[in-house]
């Protein structure tokens, strides 16, 4: 298993190219199962969850080339509809083949998820819409049993709760449906937008893009032609390299990056001290020398992201005064806390309120990744941390992050993968 070794730098300097989305890449790929052509996709990240959703295409009958710059999936030979446990259990996104496979083909097995321990991400949203769409819906040893066997039908959906991949899942099921979907209480984030803008352009007639009430006119059980797309930059990846600037007070750019999807993250950075130079496609941060504390309520785009809550709080541990920062999405999403007390910050926890007081002089430990984020917050720890920090279970890292140690070397940092002793 590998991990990775970090050494504090004084000061990081270059630029960071950005990757594609993964959270885009996951439903966009999930979306090829309603596409009759090969569909070619370009900038999907190099990371581990792509290649496994690859693979979960590929177990039900589709053909993929993976490219450096290209990626060809083609799902006109996939027949089978059951998505086994053996991988979505190493991945909650899989679910999001569970609507297409049944818009499709009109039943299908998926087991139930696993991926994060960040919490309950309850998918009943999601079996409760296509019920409404006329799915008949069992759960049986560990598998969601859908069938629909005249096809989905369009109908009124209002979620109680707002969910990304809800959204994406009831958009691609309404896509190939029988009349007019409406979905009330939406996800607005640039993922789902770039979903529905891809559908609306080959042949998916959808109303009210980037709001929160979208009407799908479905195309009655006709597969579509999609033509080849660019996923949208990763702006989770973004803000992570601009806390990075930020803790280690270095000026960074970033490039192939959109500054319209990070407004809630340039925001409160802007309230800590940094400021920036913008242009259509880069992010030039020019960090503070004294990092000034911040208040912080987790909630859905456009409000500030869940997925950067450990960025901040490990940013927070260097900031001059006291930090408050809630999680109001994920129960479960403070488990780094624990790893970055571990490396000397003054964190104390209430329920759902983390505050933290700064600053902390950080000292380089063995400390253990719990989550995809919660990995990256350990790693902007370690580079102004005293000594060497070593992270453990990088795999979650590598779950969302494409070449983060590269990127990291190629700016200056102090950071290598290696092998852990057997």
């Amino acid at each position: 298993m590998d991990y990775l070794q970090i050494k504090r730098v004084k000061s990081l300097n270059g630029q960071i190219k950005i990757s594609g989305a993964k959270n885009a890449s996951l439903p966009l790929i999930a979306m090829t199962i309603l596409a009759k052509n090969s569909v070619s996709i370009k900038n999907l990240p190099h990371v581990a969850d792509i290649n496994t959703l690859l693979k979960l295409l590929s177990n039900l009958g589709a053909k993929f080339n993976r490219g450096d710059e290209i990626t060809t999936v083609d799902t006109s030979s996939l027949t089978e509809t059951k998505a086994t446990y053996d991988i979505v259990k190493t991945m909650r996104a899989s679910i999001l083949v569970l609507g297409p496979i049944l818009a499709r083909f009109g039943h299908c097995e998926v087991s139930l998820p696993g991926g994060c321990a960040i919490g309950q991400r309850p998918i009943d949203l999601h079996l409760k819409a296509l019920e409404q769409m006329g799915a008949n819906i069992d759960i049986k040893a560990g598998y969601i049993e859908a069938s629909a066997p005249n096809g989905l039908k369009g109908c009124e959906i209002i979620f109680d709760k707002i969910t990304v991949t809800g959204t994406a899942n009831i958009v691609m099921a309404a896509a190939l449906a029988h009349g007019v979907t409406t979905i009330t209480n939406a996800a607005r984030e640039p993922e789902v937008v770039q979903l529905c803008e891809i559908l609306n352009a080959n042949g998916v007639e959808i109303n009210g893009i980037g709001t929160a009430v979208l009407t799908i006119q479905g195309t009655s059980g006709k597969l579509i032609n999609i033509e080849e797309f660019s996923v949208i930059p990763d702006r989770i990846e973004a803000g992570t390299y601009l806390c990075a600037g930020a803790i280690t007070r270095s000026e960074l750019t970033l490039t192939s990056v959109n500054a319209k999807h990070l407004s809630a993250v340039l925001s409160k950075l802007e309230e800590m001290g940094s400021t920036f130079t913008i242009t259509p496609d880069t992010i030039t941060i020019h960090p503070s020398k004294i990092i000034k504390p911040v208040k912080i309520v987790t909630q859905e785009y456009p409000a500030f992201p869940t997925d950067m809550q450990a960025q901040f709080l490990a940013l927070a541990t260097q900031a001059n005064g006291t930090s408050i920062i809630e999680e109001r999405l994920f129960e479960n999403r403070f488990m780094h806390v624990s790893e970055l007390q571990r490396m000397g910050a003054d964190i104390s926890l209430n329920g759902h309120v983390a505050t933290v007081n700064g600053k902390s002089k950080l000292s380089g430990t063995d400390v253990m990744a719990t989550d995809l984020r919660a990995s990256s917050a350990l790693v902007l720890a370690g580079l102004v941390a005293d000594g060497t920090t070593d992270v453990h279970r990088i795999y979650h890292l590598d779950r969302g992050y494409d070449s983060l140690e590269k990127k990291l070397q190629n700016v200056g940092a102090d950071i290598k993968r290696l092998k852990e002793q057997q």
